[in-house]
């Protein structure tokens, strides 16, 4: 990506950013400005860059323009914790987290409100042209004999500038909608009346709800629901499946959907994509449960261990039927009886030893809490060099070498 041929100053050595940048993701300091301040203070940051302090600008433009390739050593370092014999995949754990957007919701809009605010500010925007109109015989005493006197005043551009953002923010959730609605299986009971053309079902709308809402700082993000502090924030949920034997995330992604149902499968399909494997069993909470997603694991010679109801913790345990698992059971009321043995339950419980674990480790121990970048796809490649810090640690922390190097 580099020609020095055309002059200026030569850049870092890639290979020094590389390092810093992953030590950095490693030891919980994304921020480009304290892995700056690292490399002046801290001895592994200073050995890592090699006696070099980038500037927090070059850190943060070197992560922007090499976000793709950061991310893809991501299975780079799953290769090597295979070869090195620690990917069992004998059981593998699914979770989400919600982690907060590089956005404050307070800079979010519904589509009800922006028609409103628009008139608002298009009535002050007149009121502002009439006082201009009425102070013409004091311009040269307002604006000065070297201007001409026709710029718009400071207020008037801010509130045509926000006219324009509103506008654009209007057509971005319109937009939405009508790309949800050609999905199938879109339509909304409350879309609109039944049609003939639609077999006497509720009609789409292409008008999003008058609740519906956008951001103004990252338009790709939501306002999701935290079921860890209960408050709603605009963020992305971010997915990721774990080796219960080893803690190492073998799949990672993240979605703007609140809801876990839809990203089961998808996160098992990559576990076989980035190993190459095909994971004995599934563990998942209520929040991943339908018998499509039974079913797809089944079909796919995937044992699934998921918890179709939510329990709370004092709620008592039934025992499971004795005897063996009658064959006319359906394949989620068979997951249901198995769960509900000794067997099944201790190989549930793997769940919370193994993915809970690693996103307390992630949020709680390194703090990674919110995104620093903004956007869908960059978000996407940021998470997966954040699990990508998290499966060096476990790495290390293993004790083990390649078999090339022992």
């Amino acid at each position: 990506h580099y020609d020095h041929l055309k002059g200026g100053k030569p850049g870092f050595h890639p290979s020094m950013m590389v390092k810093v940048l992953i030590y950095a993701y490693c030891v919980g300091v994304p921020s480009s400005r304290q892995i700056e301040k690292k490399t002046y203070e801290d001895v592994a940051f200073r050995v890592l860059a090699a006696g070099y302090n980038p500037d927090h600008s070059a850190i943060a433009k070197f992560r922007k323009r090499h976000l793709r390739e950061l991310s893809e050593l991501f299975i780079a370092v799953l290769l090597i914790a295979d070869e090195m014999g620690l990917l069992k995949l004998g059981h593998v754990a699914l979770d989400g987290t919600k982690l907060k957007a590089n956005a404050s919701k307070h800079k979010s809009m519904s589509y009800g409100r922006m028609d409103r605010r628009i008139w608002e500010l298009k009535a002050e925007v007149d009121e502002l042209l009439k006082k201009a109109a009425s102070t013409d015989k004091v311009e040269d005493k307002k604006y000065g004999k070297a201007n001409r006197g026709d710029e718009l005043p400071r207020e008037l551009q801010f509130r045509e500038d926000r006219i324009a953002k509103i506008q654009s923010a209007k057509a971005a959730l319109e937009e939405r909608k009508r790309q949800e609605v050609s999905q199938p299986g879109s339509v909304d009971e409350d879309d609109g009346p039944p049609t003939a053309d639609t077999g006497g079902k509720s009609a789409p709308t292409l008008v999003p709800h008058a609740k519906e809402q956008i951001n103004f700082t990252d338009p790709e993000s939501r306002i999701m629901k935290d079921n860890a502090t209960k408050s709603f924030e605009q963020a992305y949920n971010a997915q990721l499946a774990v080796d219960c034997a080893t803690q190492i995330i073998v799949s990672a992604d993240v979605t703007q959907q609140s809801n876990d149902k839809q990203q089961l499968m998808p996160l098992l399909e990559q576990v076989e994509s980035n190993t190459g494997q095909v994971p004995d069993r599934a563990l998942a909470d209520s929040g991943y449960f339908s018998a499509e997603n039974v079913e797809s694991c089944e079909n796919n010679f995937i044992d699934p261990f998921i918890c179709r109801d939510r329990i709370k913790h004092s709620d008592k345990l039934q025992a499971a039927p004795k005897g063996r698992i009658p064959k006319a059971l359906s394949c989620v009321e068979r997951m249901c009886r198995k769960l509900q043995t000794k067997e099944g339950r201790k190989t549930y419980s793997k769940r919370k030893e193994s993915v809970e674990a690693v996103i307390g480790q992630i949020k709680q121990v390194r703090g990674f809490r919110q995104f620093l970048l903004r956007g869908l796809d960059m978000v996407k490649a940021e998470w997966r060099l954040i699990c990508l810090g998290h499966n060096v640690l476990k790495i290390w922390r293993s004790g083990r070498r390649l078999p090339a190097l022992a």
